[in-house]
């Protein structure tokens, strides 16, 4: 390898810059409407059930009933993009999820919750990976932590932004034109997943050299990068893949993971509610704190991990501080301000374990079998998304009380993070070393 001189460190340094700021805040955006269509039945969740008469098991199923439909379709998706583009693929995902996330208001029953939830997941089946596979295009492993967690903060800002705005617009917006304010929340949040997505399609390019906005120069180092960055990986075939044990078992490591999250994404406005505030505004305003909190702590862990080199403590200790949360959570679920913090210390453990935990499957494949493998780990941890919810809602109809549901969620992070310790013992997982 040469030496870098001065100025093509300069060069190198300008140019990441100049594709971070033209690709992430962009795809930020993608993401906040996407998570805010895939998570909002939480909040409409606080009238909706009053109106349509449906139990806490009606609810857990339908909302978890997605992560079917994403399971089903998430690999054939991520291999369509990866021979169509993103630009194509990306705003066809996000033009359908829209529309159907926009019909949810007309749900009266619970098949027809279950059916549109399904068909939901399978819209969005293949958006996540398809990003991340994205990404792996434009940056080399040395750089990824911090880019997925800046792409990431997303799910953490969607609760800063989504809380508040979900909670005006059922309180605003009740009674307007006789529908109630859960209606109105389904149509007007899922208005932004259309017309962002028609975007998409006039604004990202489908590799470096499609870029007209980079010099010849930007391009070659970008190309040079990721060609010795892919050196380093293994070169797998689709079969390989799905024989790869390592690849099922950073699916198994992400499903603990998702279990906290949906838990938290799916709950969080009931959590609060419990806790002892009952205007639906006053909750969205008190969503915003953890989420915010998450937001700070994904960019300063991610940044220590670049930093250091340092993959498998960040990833597992963060696990274990989400775990930690949620059972202080369950402990002062009465106590408003306490519960406040310990959820507050559960979400930023949580969000914070998924863009590390990615700098590790990430830095495996390479090609159609990167597609393949990255849908496969995303779909399998999502199936935790049907789990997670339909668990803790069946738990609270038993008991009356989400105590011992939080819980169990406790417990997956805490097996999450012992499963990284174990798959990374003895190998050096850095941000400079690839996964052998």
């Amino acid at each position: 390898m040469p030496i870098p001189s001065p100025a093509s460190d300069a060069l190198e340094k300008a140019t990441y810059s100049k594709v971070m700021w033209r690709l992430i805040p962009f795809l930020f955006l993608c993401y906040v409407v996407a998570y805010l269509d895939r998570v909002n039945v939480g909040f409409a969740k606080l009238q909706m059930l009053t109106d349509l008469k449906f139990s806490d098991t009606v609810y857990g199923l339908g909302a978890g009933i997605f992560f079917i439909g994403y399971f089903l379709f998430e690999v054939p998706s991520n291999m369509i993009l990866h021979r169509t583009g993103a630009r194509v693929w990306i705003a066809r995902i996000m033009v359908t999820w829209g529309i159907i996330s926009s019909c949810m208001m007309f749900v009266t029953t619970p098949t027809m919750f279950y059916v549109l939830r399904f068909f939901l997941g399978v819209s969005e089946a293949g958006f996540f990976p398809g990003i991340i596979l994205y990404l792996t295009y434009w940056f080399p492993s040395a750089r990824r932590a911090r880019v997925v967690a800046l792409f990431m903060t997303a799910i953490a800002l969607s609760g800063v932004v989504g809380g508040p705005l979900s909670g005006w617009i059922m309180q605003a917006f009740a009674g307007v034109n006789g529908w109630s304010g859960w209606q109105w929340l389904f149509l007007l949040e899922g208005i932004p997943s259309i017309l962002v997505g028609i975007s998409v399609y006039f604004y990202l390019d489908d590799s470096i050299a499609a870029a007209p906005w980079l010099t010849d120069a930007e391009k070659r180092l970008l190309i040079d990068n990721i060609s010795r960055d892919e050196g380093t990986r293994g070169d797998h075939s689709l079969k390989q893949v799905f024989r790869n044990g390592r690849v099922w078992l950073m699916a198994s490591i992400y499903f603990c993971f998702i279990m906290g999250l949906y838990g938290i994404s799916f709950w969080l406005p009931q959590l609060v509610k419990t806790a002892g505030v009952k205007n639906v505004l006053d909750v969205g305003l008190l969503t915003m704190i953890p989420y915010a909190l998450a937001a700070v702590a994904m960019v300063l862990a991610s940044r220590s991990s670049d930093r250091t080199g340092e993959r498998r403590w960040h990833t597992a200790g963060a696990g274990f501080i989400g775990g930690v949360g949620l059972i202080l959570s369950g402990m002062f679920g009465g106590d408003l301000p306490l519960a406040m913090a310990a959820l507050s210390l559960a979400t930023m453990g949580i969000l914070t374990s998924l863009p590390l935990f990615w700098t590790l499957p990430t830095s495996m494949l390479r090609g159609s079998a990167a597609a393949a493998g990255i849908a496969l780990i995303n779909a399998v941890g999502n199936l935790a998304g049907f789990v997670s919810p339909f668990m803790v809602g069946s738990v609270k109809d038993a008991t009356g009380s989400t105590t011992a549901g939080l819980y169990v969620l406790a417990g997956s992070l805490f097996l999450g993070g012992i499963l990284v310790l174990l798959a990374t013992r003895g190998r050096q997982h850095s941000a400079r070393v690839a996964i052998a």
